[in-house]
């Protein structure tokens, strides 16, 4: 598999949340996830790569070559099994050899041939095995895939506050409940929201693991297009109003790179408006990028 693209891409994305919950923790019932010693809000990289799937599923709609390996309720072995069926290798049935006939066991190199005609077919039909990787030797042994596109955690700019709310709801789900109601028939639950936050998440694309999965220029610009747009479809009153506002992207014009990461990510710089009081919408911010900071080489393109 060869990529067709030989550089080398880093990128910081900018997206904010007003009146939600953008990524609760089930550990701590739920509430938004938070860094405990400066409060600030954290995003998991797992959360956003779950919306980057979610965008490429209703646009190519889960067909190859962009169907998509990790969604919910899938049995990923099955899956993997699945690649094996296509390509009618039985690692467990020893082949024929054509000299005289007989069956010997598929041992060394032949199985790792087979190994890799699988990893290759999983890489060539999803799309997420090709941008993010994945273990596929947990059934079915197709190897193991490491992603050319990483992620890190999402980290707000400013410490968030968590608010609770009560709410009710005009129902109960069984009559047993009724009955000890008295046909009043509420049920009482809680919610969490932050009334605003702006996040800040890193990346990095690497064009030597891109040809080692097959991931192409096409796969890329599919890339910046969920991340720009991962929001509009993935509504919810959980999650209040989210957007992505601004995303920064590197282009460096070697495939190993021009610049370390740290110099072209501590170019962006995030000021609040007036500190006197808190953020409560993009505006409040002012996001820039020192240009005289980026060295040559290195292409800067905002989105």
């Amino acid at each position: 598999m060869i990529a067709d693209f030989d550089k080398r891409y880093d990128f910081v994305i900018f997206f904010d949340v007003k009146d939600g919950n953008p990524n609760g923790d089930p550990d701590a019932g739920n509430l938004p996830r938070i860094d405990a010693e400066t409060g600030h809000g954290l995003i998991t990289d797992v959360c956003i790569k779950r919306k980057v799937r979610n965008y490429v599923t209703l646009k190519e709609n889960d067909k190859p070559p962009y169907s998509i390996f990790i969604k919910e309720k899938s049995v990923l072995n099955n899956t993997i099994q699945q690649a094996y069926d296509s390509l009618q290798i039985n690692l467990s049935e020893p082949p024929t050899d054509a000299t005289d006939g007989k069956k010997r066991n598929k041992t060394g190199q032949g199985q790792g041939k087979e190994i890799d005609r699988a990893r290759r077919f999983l890489c060539q039909n999803f799309y997420d095995i090709r941008a993010f990787g994945a273990v596929l030797s947990t059934g079915a042994n197709a190897g193991q895939v490491r992603g050319p596109v990483q992620l890190t955690f999402a980290r707000s700019v400013d410490p968030i506050v968590t608010l609770e709310h009560s709410i009710t709801r005009m129902a109960v789900a069984t009559e047993a409940e009724a009955e000890k109601q008295g046909g009043d028939n509420r049920t009482m639950g809680r919610k969490f929201t932050v009334p605003y936050g702006l996040y800040r998440a890193h990346g990095f694309v690497s064009a030597p693991l891109a040809a080692q999965t097959g991931f192409s220029s096409t796969d890329l610009e599919l890339f910046w297009e969920a991340l720009t747009n991962m929001f509009e479809h993935d509504r919810s009153a959980a999650r209040g109003l989210m957007g992505t506002r601004k995303l920064f992207i590197f282009e460096h014009s070697s495939k190993m790179g021009n610049a370390p990461v740290q110099q072209l990510f501590d170019a962006i710089t995030v000021k609040q408006v007036d500190t006197g009081k808190p953020a409560r919408d993009f505006r409040d911010y002012d996001v820039s990028i020192n240009m005289e900071q980026i060295p040559q080489g290195v292409n800067v393109i905002v989105r």
